[in-house]
Order: structure tokens, then sequence, then C-alpha cells
């Protein structure tokens, strides 16, 4: 469980073919206190350490991660927003957030707007009940509130904008239009959606 509020970034060190993918990250969290087996988001993938170093962690992608989140973050040189699953007692911050990518997104438009930098987001149209104006979402593990949603035939079309904090401690700042983004709904809205189509049939 994880909050969507980003405590560091990471960059992709090296990355190794294996049955899996095993992606090193080299961070500035203190290791020690991190356990082989622990959760860290990155980039909003829930993800379990299987090794360490004094400034790294490792992790394993299957092929199903790899093909269901955004296709330029696992390659080395890449930037990751972390964070450490919440502990009992932590401030909840943003909005509760599993980890688990619902679709991928693609940035549409990245307009200066004030000192915010406004984001267009374009998603699949299937997301479209569970994403309300003004309600959470989490763009690459990062908690925002939605300023309006636009549906298409396709897709669905919804804007947030990224303050300067969050353009400063997140990989938000540098969104331009066409990358990808990994999206998670809000989970009341998932489960919500789940019972009202469940009720419909």
């Amino acid at each position: 469980m994880f909050t969507g509020i980003i405590t560091d970034i990471g960059r992709v060190a090296a990355v190794e073919e294996r049955g899996d993918r095993r992606v090193r990250i080299a961070c500035g969290y203190d290791l020690a206190g991190v356990d082989l087996g622990a959760s860290i988001a990155c980039s909003g993938v829930c993800l379990t350490v299987v090794d360490k170093g004094a400034d790294w962690f490792a992790v394993d992608l299957s092929a199903e991660t790899v093909s269901r989140t955004a296709a330029d973050l696992w390659q080395e040189g890449s930037k990751l927003n972390l964070e450490r699953s919440l502990r009992l007692g932590d401030e909840l911050g943003g909005h509760i957030v599993t980890g688990h990518v619902d679709a991928i997104a693609s940035v549409v438009s990245a307009d200066p707007e004030g000192d915010s930098l406004r984001l267009a987001v374009a998603t699949s149209r299937a997301l479209s009940p569970m994403i309300a104006a003004k309600g959470s979402i989490t763009l690459d593990g990062v908690s925002l509130t939605v300023n309006d949603v636009q549906d298409g035939p396709e897709t669905t079309r919804f804007t947030v904008n990224i303050i300067p904090h969050t353009a400063a401690q997140t990989t938000l700042g540098s969104a331009r239009p066409g990358r990808q983004l990994n999206v998670e709904i809000d989970v009341l809205a998932r489960y919500l959606d789940r019972m009202m189509s469940a009720r419909a049939q």
C-alpha cells in the first residue's frame, strides 16, 4: 500500500535479461533499513526488492509487468519515481495507492499554466467511469487531482496540474507529448465500478 507521495527519484543503473528481467535501481534511500522482500513502488508499479547494495536495490520484472507498463521505464538510464510502502502510523498525504497499473496513458500536451505545468493525458475509454473531475488519480506513481474529463469514442482525455514542488520532486516535470505514463485509478472507484457492473448483470 502506498500514498502516491514520491520520496526519491531513482535511476535504472543496469538491466539483465534472465527468465524475468532484473533491473538494478540506484537511489538515495538508506538501504540498511530496506529488507529483502520489501515492496517499493517504482513509477507506480509495486515491485519486490530481491537484492540490494549500499546505494541500489534490484527488482525482477515478469513479462506481464513489462507488457502492461510504460515501455521506456525499464531501460538503463531511465528515471523512476520511488515510494516505499506505507507503514502503520505514516501520514496518508496523497490517497490510497496499490501499485497495480490499470492502463498506460499518453501525454497529449504539456502547457505552462501560471507556475504549474498542465498535462492533458489520454487513456483507455474503459477507465472512463472511474475517472472524475476533482477525483484522485495516480500517474507514474504520483498522486494527482483530476481537473476535468472528456470522453471520446476510443479514449478518455483528462488534465492534471503539476505544481512546481511536484515538478521538482518527481519525473513529471519533464513530461512532454508522446510520453507514456502508468495509470492507476482510485481504488474506491475501481471497486464501485465492479459492484455496479455486477448489479447490472
